[in-house]
């Protein structure tokens, strides 16, 4: 079976997470109840995650049968395509709790690759909002849009002038380890922003609202779709071992990239390097 064009599967990503969009603000209107805990008692779950998900899984299987899905909140479900697909029914589930337009559904489709999984299509769309992100691997690489337009990164700034976007573990112990990293970054630019959701932070980076981005204890679902809007967007990525361990991920324009690099290893946010893109 030959892989689905990549354009495809991201009118498909698209079409899905509006539909899931649709059922959040909904369900927002009506209120919010925690339903559960996840990593501590501040890593929060409500129904609306569970409802979200069950809908995007839903309606991708619906469509795609035999794909896998590997979600944040269900169990994964084994295809045989050869594409899988990554969800975060909500990222920002803090600011979806407290109503901070801060959220977003995020859907990314991969599929095997000379050198393992790829993703290759993807959209975070802003629930609060309707601000919607989505790109998909062309010809000569990831094309980037916003609300259908081609966006792309702010020009090269010195450190100095760079607005870097974080977020913090969950885990106090982590957490008390990031701010020490934060103490020796903040000086170095401009001004640091947490704004509570991965993905959206990585389309900020893509559409210039925004320089950089690092956070450590990141997940793929966090990530995959928002990833693949900056480098189509002109930015380069990284996944690197953080300081406790967990999963590190930078964002960058390409032309700023390693000596962001350079400044978030000298903070010690990073245990070594592990994968680039």
């Amino acid at each position: 079976m030959s892989a689905p064009a990549p354009q495809e599967l991201r009118d498909l990503a698209v079409a899905v997470a509006r539909s899931a969009a649709a059922l959040v603000r909904e369900q927002r209107r009506g209120g919010v109840e925690v339903a559960d805990t996840k990593s501590s008692a501040v890593d929060v779950v409500t129904e609306t995650d569970r409802a979200s998900e069950e809908l995007v899984r839903r309606l991708l299987l619906e469509a795609r049968p035999d794909d896998a899905v590997l979600g944040e909140e269900g169990d994964d479900v084994v295809g045989t395509s050869g594409v899988r697909w990554v969800v975060d029914p909500i990222d920002g589930t803090v600011n979806f709790l407290y109503g901070l337009p801060q959220y977003a559904v995020s859907v990314a489709a991969e599929v095997e690759g000379p050198q393992g999984p790829e993703v290759v299509a993807g959209v975070v769309l802003n629930v609060a909002t309707g601000v919607e992100y989505a790109a998909h691997v062309g010809p000569q690489g990831p094309v980037a849009t916003r609300d259908g337009r081609p966006i792309g990164v702010r020009r090269v700034v010195p450190l100095s002038q760079t607005l870097v976007a974080t977020g913090f573990s969950y885990d106090s112990e982590v957490r008390e380890r990031q701010a020490r990293s934060l103490t020796h970054l903040l000086p170095r630019v401009r001004d640091i922003r947490r704004l509570g959701s991965c993905a959206l932070d990585l389309c900020g980076v893509a559409e210039g609202s925004l320089d950089a981005y690092v956070e450590e204890g990141v997940h793929l679902w966090d990530h995959a779709a928002g990833a693949l809007v900056a480098r189509g967007a002109g930015a380069r990525t990284e996944l690197m071992t953080g300081a406790s361990g967990r999963d590190l991920l930078l964002c960058a324009p390409a032309g700023s990239f390693e000596e962001f690099r350079s400044l978030v290893l000298e903070a010690g946010y990073a245990a070594y390097p592990t994968s680039g893109e």
